[in-house]
């Protein structure tokens, strides 16, 4: 085969420019520095134990005892073997964070751009736009990587798609199988989620074309090719995805057989989260005019105001002294919108929401028809309860809906499909694909709408919006309504502000496009001009939100909390114990798993039960559950101090009991420790009522059991008791992967005391051995070689007859 180099080296010479533009939006990367992302750091607490013992054990535990009480460490960033997918991610990443993942943004589309047969140029302009889009900068900011190391990769997903629809079976099946496999390997369902909503857009847009030009047969031939592209990119995710679907029944997304209140009222029984939880961060109606003009509703709920600010000026005159007046406005609540909290705009630009407009009258066909059906379905779906009938519909009855929250995240589409069409139209319009008067009409059109709404806002912004915010109630109670009033015109005359500034860009960016079709600029000229408006647009804004005052030294980020006089007190003790942090949110924060074994932690899906047992009775202060649990030392607050307490009552490693109670179910279980005696008694679920020879035991003082190794992953005990006795474990029973042996011969354990482990040990002298030995891992071990081994034959064969093909 010819390898043209020529045709080969722009594109060089554009991913070399990617790197360069990366490197130097988040230059601190080149000084050593790295961004304080505040997700991540929770993340190295929960994960610094199975880190820590990966690289002293050089193996992977897949449980993790720092937090909450105990859990496996799938969704803490597991490694798995054969995961060669992790690697060529990796490989693709090699930049230092969080730039590696807005060069992903950056090559991601581009590669879109080029199955479009759009110029390289146009197309390298067209990937800047997306990776400067506000929001995929702000969750760089704040560490939502798996959020944008999934939406980095959708664009590659819907270039394969594109490329097989074309009729370009082996290329196109094997971008897309590739570049699905990346997808799922981000880790991120919701998004995974979102992209397959458009993608079901995009196929119903081509299976009507198909039908039209009567060639269904070749649109399922197609079809077919990606459907096997799907099931090798989940065969080589097998482990991930198998892992998490395991876990997900044992966390708060799955079932714990709890059908009661804390109050004891019936608990409504759902598949999935409940409503107000998914569509707690509903977008405004009006506030999605904020992908238009950034600060349209103030902007984020903390916006930085000068001295010369109306709200300023109205502190000093209520008695604010100077310094405090200045603390306050550099962090104003300006926003005015609905949403609980919002970090920073949706804004996706003022200059590619013209474009994007201008293609609407400009482009016709397939592209233009799934881009706008995807983003409508996107703008409604993230309005969430502001536009409930949808939504409960989309819950009700669309599969997998009601799994995930924050509804508004799903304006990802529209920020991934704005700049697809707007980039389009600009490459039809310089390859001059239209006559001079169908894109000037366009043009006129386009800068009426997009135009003419910036003046619309602008002249009648008074009769349109009274911008008060939810808190402004609150405010005028606190500071009076002089003040409120002082804050309403500075977000009047914010809202002013950023009109303009998107009505400049609008006008800008049609007097480029006007230029060139009437030949006053050249093709160069006009190219050049449009990206620096598109970039200034956006970059402008990004930095108002994420810029180098977010970076600090390497050291913070992978050290990111300080151990304590409490810490230090605690950690010379060197036995395995667990530790509750009440000095702050102990289930909302991983500070003290970065420390101890914590009985709190910090993630989006909490074990399940560990939840119900917090909601129940470790925060009324349960202390017998605590004792339970061998929660050893407590963490409070106290006038500022932070101190520990030594809980003496703890249970230690493991205990037997004298009597069980079966009990029928988790509502009866959790509610009987309540009045538990836990060192005595345990309580036993209908379930594992056939593991119990018995429900009463004779008390030996003479019988002992005791710790005498421990690893996250193994834990090994000696015993010795005169006849047979039920032992209580200080651990959490996962009912996945967890076997016991007593001197090598597998026994069988289960679930005491609506959490723990326990066991009927035969009498004599001997030791157990509890070992996480996780079935999933090694299922899915097999199936990801299989289907690695399967894709690269697939590869082989493609290239073997494209050869011969060639040759022929």
């Amino acid at each position: 085969m010819n390898f043209n180099f020529k045709k080969l080296l722009p594109h060089l010479f554009v991913v070399i420019a990617f790197i360069a533009v990366a490197l130097a939006y988040f230059s601190p990367v080149l000084q050593g520095k790295v961004i304080y992302q505040s997700d991540i750091a929770q993340y190295v607490g929960m994960a610094k134990q199975q880190n820590d013992f990966r690289e002293s054990e050089n193996q992977e535990p897949y449980w993790t005892d720092a937090a909450f009480g105990g859990m496996p460490t799938y969704q803490l960033g597991a490694n798995y073997p054969y995961n060669f997918v992790k690697e060529i991610d990796r490989t693709i990443r090699f930049l230092p964070r969080p730039a590696d993942y807005l060069f992903l943004y950056f090559i991601g589309i581009y590669i879109l751009f080029l199955v479009l047969k759009i110029d390289y140029k146009i197309a390298f302009l067209g990937a800047l736009a997306f990776g400067f889009s506000t929001y995929l900068i702000i969750i760089l900011g704040v560490g939502h990587n798996a959020k944008a190391h999934a939406i980095a990769y959708m664009p590659m997903v819907l270039a394969g798609i594109i490329h097989t629809f074309k009729g370009n079976y082996f290329s196109g099946s094997l971008l897309f199988t590739i570049a699905m496999a990346l997808e799922i390997n981000a880790n991120h369902p919701q998004m995974t989620y979102y992209l397959l909503l458009l993608v079901l857009v995009l196929g119903l847009v081509y299976l009507i074309d198909f039908y039209k030009k009567k060639n269904i047969p070749q649109f399922f031939k197609r079809l077919g090719f990606m459907v096997i592209g799907v099931l090798i990119a989940v065969g080589v995710n097998a482990t991930s995805l198998m892992a998490t679907q395991e876990y997900g029944e044992f966390s708060t997304r799955g079932k714990t057989g709890l059908t009661i209140n804390t109050d004891g009222t019936e608990k409504e029984q759902k598949a999935g989260l409940d409503y107000n939880y998914i569509t707690e961060y509903s977008y405004g109606i009006a506030e999605s005019f904020n992908l238009f003009i950034p600060r349209f509703m103030g902007g984020s709920s903390s916006e930085k105001l000068d001295e010369d600010s109306e709200s300023y000026q109205a502190l000093l005159k209520i008695g604010a002294n100077p310094q405090q007046a200045k603390d306050f406005v550099d962090g104003a609540p300006t926003y005015w919108g609905d949403q609980t909290y919002i970090g920073a705009p949706a804004y996706i630009g003022a200059s590619l929401v013209f474009l994007f407009i201008f293609a609407l009258f400009l482009i016709r066909g397939r592209l233009k028809w799934w881009i706008v059906g995807g983003s409508i379905l996107a703008l409604i779906l993230s309005w969430g309860d502001n536009f409930a009938f949808l939504t409960k519909f989309f819950i009700n009855y669309v599969p997998l809906y009601n799994k995930f929250r924050a509804v508004s995240s799903i304006q990802v589409i529209i920020e991934l499909c704005v700049p697809i069409l707007g980039v389009y139209a600009l490459s039809q319009v310089f390859s001059q694909k239209h006559s001079k008067e169908k894109v000037l009409d366009a043009l006129k059109k386009s800068t009426m709408v997009a135009g003419g709404l910036a003046l619309v806002f602008l002249l009648f912004k008074s009769m349109l919006f009274d911008f008060t915010g939810n808190r402004d109630r609150m405010l005028i109670e606190q500071m009076g309504p002089d003040f409120v009033r002082s804050l309403r015109e500075d977000r009047k005359s914010i809202f002013t502000e950023d009109t303009l500034r998107s009505l400049f860009f609008v006008l800008a960016c049609a007097g480029m496009l006007w230029a060139f079709v009437k030949e006053k600029f050249t093709k160069n000229i006009a190219i050049v001009g449009i990206g620096v408006l598109i970039l200034v647009d956006l970059i402008a804004v990004d930095r108002r939100y994420v810029n180098n005052d977010d970076f600090v030294s390497k050291i913070a980020m992978e050290q990111p909390f300080q151990q304590n006089e409490a810490d230090a007190q605690i950690l010379q003790d060197e036995g395995h114990y667990r530790v509750l942090d009440v000095s702050g949110s102990p289930f909302n924060s991983a500070r003290a798993s970065y420390f101890h074994k914590s009985i709190g932690g910090y993630h989006a899906a909490k074990p399940g039960r560990i939840q119900d047992l917090f909601d129940f009775h470790i925060a009324t202060g349960n202390q017998e559950v605590l004792n339970m649990l061998n929660t050893k030392y407590v963490i409070i607050s106290n006038q500022g101090k932070v101190m520990s307490q030594l809980n003496p009552d703890a249970n230690g490693n493991a205990w037997f009991v004298n009597s069980v109670d079966v009990v029928n179910d988790a509502n009866e279980a959790i509610l009987a420790l309540d009045s538990l005696q836990s060192k005595k008694h345990a309580i036993v679920e209908q379930e594992f009522a056939d593991k119990l020879p018995r429900k009463r035991f004779e008390e030996n003082y003479d019988d002992t059991i005791k710790l005498k190794s421990y690893k996250p992953n193994e834990l090994a005990y000696d015993y010795n008791v005169a006849e047979d006795r039920v032992a209580v474990f200080s651990e959490i029973y996962y009912p996945y992967g967890w076997k016991a042996y007593v001197d090598d011969q597998e026994i069988e354990h289960f679930k005491a005391n609506y959490v723990l482990r326990a066991a009927v040990l035969p009498k004599g002298e001997h030791e157990l051995v509890f070992k996480f030995e996780p079935e999933v891992v090694q299922k899915g071990s097999i199936i990801t070689l299989a289907s690695g081994v399967i894709l690269l034959v697939l590869i082989l064969l493609g290239f073997f007859f494209k050869y011969r093909k060639k040759t022929a």
